[in-house]
C-alpha cells in the first residue's frame, strides 16, 4: 500500500482550561465520544486534559504523534485566534505539516455561552466531529516566504514615534520619520510639568528630538503627509508629500530676522492653544526639530494681496542664496521600506461641544491645554496663571475632570490620562497663584507607578476634591445678593455633590476644563491608507487587545502610543520601544514566512467582473487588464473571506477554507446534532 492509501490516523485532544471548560463541559465525555465515535473517521486516539497549552500538554501531543504515528491532530480547546499557533508549532516540531492540525472552539463557542451541562456537552461532540471531518480535507500547506527590506517607515513624530525611531536607528538600520507637523514633538512639547514626578517637559523631550534629528540613519521629513501605500510586509512603497515650508531647509541657517522683521501677528492657534500670538512666518515653538521657520499663506500680506505685497522676510534674509522661496511647490517623494510604525497620537476633546460648560462663551473657562500653555516659561504668559485679560490671578479655580470622557453623549472611554493631569493642574495653580482650588471627579484613578502618591501630596496641598458630575458653568448670579457677595464676573459651578449627598453651587474665578482625548480626526483616513481598521470610536486595532497590543492585522504594520487608544507618556514610550522591537526582529530574520492561508483566483472561471477589486479591506486585488481577469497579490491577502463570498463565479478559492472543508465540516456537525436533538 503507497503513502497516499494509507488510512488517517487523527488523534484528538479535550481541554479541560481549569474549569473555564471542564465546569460546563463533561470533557471526559467528549473525549470518549471521539475516541469510540469517530473511530470509523480515522480517529485513533482521544484525550482529555487539564491544560493542553501547556508545556505538559504540548509534549504528550508531541510524544503521541511519534508513538501513535499520528497524520493529523485535532485540539478542542479555546478560540484558534489563541492558541492554533501553539498547536501548529506543536506539530511542526514532532515532524507533521502543521497545517494538518486544527481547533475546536469549545471554550469561546460552548463553555462561554452555555448553563445547561448536557446541551453543552452535546454541542462541544458536534464541534469536535465537524472539525475532525474539516482535518481529514486539510491539505499541507508551506508558508510563503517574503524579503524584508530594512528601511523602516515610522508615522508621527510625537513621543512614541521618537523613542520607535531611535531604536531601530541606534540599532544600525535605516528610518524614514515622517510628521505632518513643521517639527518633531508632537502633544508632549505642549506640556509644562509631567506627572508625577513634575519633570520639566521639555527637559526630557528635546534630548530626545534632538538625538532623532541630527541620528545619521534618520531621514526626517516633517510638514510632510504619507499619501500613499503600496505594497506588502517587507516591500511597501511609500509615497511621502512634502508641503512647502516657504523656506530652503538646505540653506537657512535659523538666524531667525525674517521672524523678527515680519510685521503680521496672528493669534497662534497650534502650539498655543488659541492663548497666544506668533508672525506670518514663524517657529513652531524655540526647541523645534528642525529650527526651521515656516511661512503661513493664509496671514502672509504677499499671499493675500495677490503676490506681490510686504515680502520683508526676503528682503532681511541674510543668506545667500536667500532663504525664502515664495513659489516653492509640494513634492513627491517615493520611499522603500519593509515595515511601518504608526504612532500618529491624538486630538484634543473639542470643549464647545458641551455647551452647558460655557467653553468659547465665558471668557474666564479654559481647557488643560491651555492651561499647560500658561504655566509654561515658554508660553504666552511667562508661566503665570492669569484670567483671560492676561494681569490679574485667579483667587478659585475649579479643574472639571472627565469632559468629553466617560460620557455616553460624546465618548464612553476613559481617556486615562484626565484625573493625573487634573491633580498636576491643581498642584500647578495652588503652586503659583495660592489659589483655592477645586477638583469635580466622577472618581479618581491613579494606578500608574507613584500616581497615587501623587495623589496624596496634592490632597496635603489642601486641594478640595468633589465628587460628582458637572451641570452647568454659567456666569448669571442667582439674585443681586449673590452677585454682590462674589464679585461682578463670577463663574459659578452647579454641581451635585454625590459624596455630600447635596446640591452645591460653588463661586470660582476659573475653570479648567480637562479635555478627553479622542482619536485623530482623520484616523478612518489614515487606517484605508495603511490598510488597517478602526474601532466603532476610531482608535486603530491592534491584532489582539491582550496578546499582541502592537500589531495590527495587515502583517508589517505596527501601532504605537495614542494611536489605539488613550495612553500616558511612559506607555506611549513603552509601546514606541515595543514596535520597534517588533520590527527588529522582523529586519533581522532577512525573510518573513507568512500565513499561507490566502485566496487565489481560477483564472479560466473569472469574468472580469471586477466586483471583488474594491471589496478587500488590505487592498490585495488588482485587475489585469490585459487578461481581463482578477489577481490576488497573496502576500499582502489576509485570507478574511471577503472575495471569496463575493464572487459571483465562484472563481475565488480560500486556502484553508475551501468549499470541500466547509462542507465537510457542516455534516459532521449534522451528524452529531442527529444525535442530540435538544440542542438548537
Amino acid at each position: 500500500m503507497s503513502d497516499q492509501q494509507k488510512p488517517e490516523r487523527i488523534g484528538v485532544y479535550v481541554c479541560h482550561c481549569g474549569t473555564n471548560i471542564a465546569g460546563v463541559v463533561d470533557v471526559e465525555a467528549v473525549a470518549h465520544f471521539a475516541a469510540e465515535d469517530l473511530k470509523d473517521r480515522g480517529v485513533v486516539l482521544a484525550r482529555d486534559y487539564t491544560f493542553m497549552c501547556s508545556v505538559a500538554g504540548q509534549e504528550l501531543i508531541e510524544q503521541d504523534i511519534h508513538e501513535q504515528q499520528l497524520t493529523r491532530v485535532v485540539v478542542a480547546a479555546c478560540s484558534p485566534h489563541l492558541h492554533e499557533k501553539t498547536f501548529r508549532g506543536v506539530c511542526e516540531r514532532s515532524g507533521m505539516n502543521p497545517y494538518l492540525s486544527e481547533m475546536a472552539s469549545i471554550r469561546e463557542h460552548v463553555a462561554w455561552v452555555h448553563t445547561d451541562k448536557v446541551a453543552a456537552t452535546a454541542k462541544a461532540k458536534a464541534i469536535v466531529s465537524g472539525t475532525v471531518e474539516r482535518v481529514l480535507k486539510n491539505d499541507p500547506l508551506e508558508a510563503i516566504r517574503v524579503p524584508i527590506d530594512a528601511q523602516t517607515l515610522v508615522v508621527g513624530g510625537g513621543i512614541a514615534g521618537i523613542q520607535a525611531a531611535l531604536e531601530v536607528a541606534e540599532a544600525g538600520y535605516e528610518v524614514i520619520l515622517v510628521e505632518r507637523e513643521a517639527s518633531l514633538g508632537g502633544h508632549m512639547a505642549q506640556f509644562d510639568k509631567t506627572f508625577p514626578t513634575l519633570d520639566c517637559a521639555a527637559c526630557i523631550l528635546t534630548p530626545k528630538m534632538a538625538a532623532a534629528g541630527s541620528h545619521p540613519k534618520i531621514h526626517l521629513f516633517t510638514w510632510s503627509e504619507v499619501e500613499k501605500v503600496e505594497g506588502f510586509v517587507g516591500n511597501y512603497t511609500v509615497t511621502v508629500k512634502k508641503k512647502p515650508r516657504y523656506v530652503d531647509e538646505d540653506v537657512c541657517t535659523g538666524c531667525g530676522i525674517c521672524v523678527e522683521k515680519c510685521p503680521i501677528l496672528v493669534v497662534d492657534d497650534k502650539f498655543e492653544a488659541g492663548i497666544g500670538y506668533r508672525k506670518a512666518i514663524y517657529w513652531p515653538f524655540a526647541q523645534a526639530v528642525p529650527n526651521l521657520p515656516v511661512l503661513d499663506t493664509e496671514t502672509c500680506t504677499y499671499y493675500i494681496g495677490g503676490k506681490g505685497g510686504c515680502r520683508a522676510c526676503e528682503k532681511f534674509c541674510p543668506t545667500v542664496p536667500n532663504s525664502i522661496l515664495f513659489d516653492q511647490k509640494e513634492e513627491r517623494v517615493t520611499l522603500r521600506v519593509g515595515n511601518i510604525v504608526l504612532a500618529t497620537g491624538w486630538d484634543l476633546f473639542d470643549a464647545r461641544r458641551i455647551p452647558q460648560y460655557g467653553y468659547g462663551r465665558l471668557a474666564n473657562v479654559f481647557t488643560s491645554l491651555e492651561l499647560e500653555r500658561m504655566c509654561n516659561a515658554a508660553g504666552p504668559t511667562g508661566g503665570k496663571v492669569v484670567m483671560r485679560d492676561g494681569k490679574s490671578a485667579p483667587q478659585r479655580v475649579a479643574i472639571v475632570h472627565c469632559v468629553g470622557s466617560r460620557d455616553r453623549n460624546y465618548n464612553r472611554h476613559c481617556s486615562a490620562i484626565c484625573c493625573m493631569q487634573s491633580l498636576k493642574t491643581a498642584h500647578l495653580v495652588k503652586e503659583r497663584t495660592g489659589a483655592e482650588v477645586y477638583n469635580f471627579y466622577i472618581d479618581i484613578r491613579t494606578p500608574g507607578k507613584e500616581y497615587d502618591e501623587f495623589y496624596q501630596r496634592v490632597l496635603d496641598d489642601g486641594i478640595h476634591f468633589v465628587r460628582g458630575k458637572v451641570a452647568e458653568i454659567t456666569d448669571i448670579p442667582f439674585d443681586p445678593a449673590e452677585a454682590s457677595r462674589n464679585g461682578a464676573g463670577t463663574l459659578y459651578v452647579q454641581v451635585e455633590d454625590t459624596l455630600a449627598g447635596m446640591q452645591r453651587r460653588i463661586p470660582v474665578d476659573m475653570v479648567v476644563l480637562s479635555a478627553g482625548l479622542e482619536p485623530r480626526r482623520d484616523s478612518a483616513e489614515v487606517g484605508k491608507t495603511f490598510g488597517i481598521a478602526c474601532s466603532s470610536n476610531g482608535w486603530f486595532i491592534e491584532k489582539h487587545a491582550k496578546m499582541d497590543p502592537i500589531a495590527t492585522m495587515t502583517e508589517g504594520v505596527f501601532i504605537a502610543g495614542c494611536a489605539a487608544g488613550p495612553k500616558d507618556i511612559p506607555a506611549s514610550v513603552s509601546q514606541g520601544s515595543a514596535a520597534a522591537a517588533r520590527v527588529l526582529n522582523y529586519i533581522r530574520q532577512g525573510e518573513l514566512a507568512l500565513e499561507p492561508v490566502r485566496a487565489s483566483v481560477l483564472a479560466e472561471q473569472c469574468s472580469g467582473c471586477r466586483l471583488c477589486n474594491g471589496l478587500c479591506p488590505f487592498n490585495a486585488i488588482s485587475f489585469d487588464a490585459a487578461r481581463k481577469v482578477t489577481e490576488i497579490n497573496a502576500a499582502l491577502c489576509q485570507g478574511c473571506g471577503t472575495c471569496v463570498a463575493a464572487c459571483p463565479a465562484g472563481a475565488i478559492q480560500g486556502t484553508g477554507f475551501s468549499n470541500e472543508q466547509l462542507f465537510a465540516q457542516i455534516e459532521g456537525l449534522l451528524r452529531d446534532f442527529s444525535r442530540a436533538p435538544e440542542v438548537v
